[in-house]
């Protein structure tokens, strides 16, 4: 399909919750899977936003007359069930959303004014969303050229959804206040793959900050129109994978809309197949208020500052520093793959050689599990990041061989003690060059690497390499 012809413009918007407690309380970010404590029934009703008139999309929520019912925990206070004012922001929460806003070249807004964004769909127990603008005008490149980022935003998550009983929908409200950074991209998005492409590399420079894993805690939206189309958005990307085939999709769509002149603003909801059905009107401008409950929020540039001293570096500039302390490139893509990086940089922290905490953290649990066949999962359930912290600095401190190092962690598998594991009884030269000799007369002819292999396998840790190497070569011509 020719998009350009078809004068497509999409953008995304993309919500990640950030590893904190909530926004605006001191209640932990814990998802609950044991019965609630307390049940609490409300009915919302729309008001009228800023502008003084009721927004459309909350009109339409009110016309429903739907019951909410909400269940709460002992780790959920009165500011989640609308019973107390909010709490000032949470400060760790801001500080990530200044991180991700400077990666993504945002300008950050000095003084802002938190809002309240009505929402009556019962997802929030007061019928509004507190949001806060932190940064706009940011940018990021792609392959197919550069796309805007409007603006960053913090703002609360809302309640769970447990059952839909037609008139009566029940929410849980441990998500309720979670902090979410929101990031809206200009409609600089002129292909599905583009959009692909926009997604996945916003998602890792999320991945480098302080940030909620797992499936439900980043969701994607798409905004999309064509020549002579109104915008529509989709909701409810959880796989990025869906984003290409549900674009195509609704862009057929709306070139038979487009045809028949019945083209309409509307939020529609995605399944898996990429098909959408029609979820709500299109939310406007009338549904954002000021949050009378808290003051303008100041953002010094000592704040600033202490974000951009601490940025944590993305993918591309992580990967040439690994790649100048000696790792090769399978190692890199290994760490980034199965998410060690924070390992790796906290056992660095220990012991500066890059190549052996690569090793410990990727290559020796997978060796150690296919020789005592057991999983990897197991092994590395037991070699945890404070056995090889301890395993590391006694390296360091020359207490073990580097050599050594895998035998060592070969014994704690085996179920001994840290402490037992350690004490290595060591072989002595003259024992050593017996050993060789007697190995290269028994089998002669192989390589010295042959012999160095035989020989380390049956010393098991109590040499090290470059000492059987040293002897092999006196004895191998």
């Amino acid at each position: 399909m020719d998009y350009k012809k078809i004068g497509l413009k999409c953008g995304l918007e993309i919500h990640q919750q950030l590893d904190t407690s909530k926004l605006f309380c001191n209640c932990p970010s814990l998802l609950r899977r044991d019965e609630p404590d307390f049940k609490i029934s409300r009915k919302l009703h729309a008001v009228a936003g800023e502008s003084g008139e009721v927004d459309v999309a909350a009109s339409y929520q009110a016309s429903l007359g739907k019951e909410f019912v909400y269940e709460g925990y002992d780790t959920t206070c009165l500011v989640e069930i609308d019973e107390e004012p909010p709490h000032e922001i949470n400060e760790e929460a801001l500080k990530i959303g200044l991180q991700i806003a400077i990666l993504l070249n945002a300008k950050i807004i000095p003084f802002t004014q938190i809002m309240r964004k009505t929402v009556i769909n019962g997802s929030n127990t007061s019928g509004f969303q507190r949001t806060v603008l932190i940064a706009q005008d940011g940018w990021v490149e792609t392959s197919h050229g550069r796309v805007g980022i409007e603006s960053v935003v913090l703002e609360e998550d809302s309640a769970r959804i447990v059952n839909n009983e037609g008139k009566k929908v029940i929410y849980r409200l441990d998500r309720l206040g979670i902090p979410l950074v929101e990031i809206a991209t200009a409609p600089d998005v002129k292909t599905p793959e583009q959009a692909k492409e926009v997604a996945l590399h916003i998602g890792e420079i999320l991945r480098t900050v302080k940030v909620r894993r797992g499936l439900g805690t980043i969701r994607q939206d798409v905004n999309l129109s064509i020549k002579g189309g109104k915008r529509v958005e989709l909701k409810g990307f959880q796989d990025i994978r869906n984003i290409e085939k549900a674009i195509e999709i609704e862009v057929k769509r709306q070139e038979q809309l487009v045809k028949s002149g019945k083209s309409v603003k509307e939020v529609r909801k995605v399944f898996p197949s990429g098909e959408s059905e029609f979820l709500r009107p299109m939310p406007g401008s009338a549904r954002m208020y000021p949050e009378t409950d808290l003051p303008l929020l100041k953002i010094p540039r000592k704040s600033m500052d202490e974000a951009k001293k601490n940025l944590p570096k993305i993918k591309k500039d992580f990967e040439k520093d690994l790649e100048k302390e000696g790792l090769n490139k399978e190692m890199i893509s290994l760490l980034l793959k199965r998410d060690k990086i924070e390992d790796f940089k906290e056992l660095t922290h220990t012991i500066n050689n890059p190549l052996l905490v690569g090793k410990i953290l990727l290559v020796f649990p997978k060796e150690i599990a296919k020789k005592e066949k057991i999983s990897l999962e197991a092994v590395e359930k037991i070699l945890d990041k404070d056995i090889l912290g301890n395993v590391l600095e006694s390296v360091e401190k020359g207490k073990v061989p580097e050599s050594h190092v895998k035998y060592v962690l070969e014994k704690i598998v085996r179920g001994e003690s840290y402490l037992d594991a350690m004490k290595i009884k060591k072989v002595d030269v003259r024992s050593l060059e017996e050993k060789v000799m007697k190995l290269v007369k028994n089998k002669p002819g192989l390589s010295s690497n042959a012999y160095m292999g035989l020989m380390m396998k049956e010393l098991k840790g109590k040499a090290s390499g470059k000492e059987v190497m040293e002897i092999i070569k006196r004895f191998v011509k």
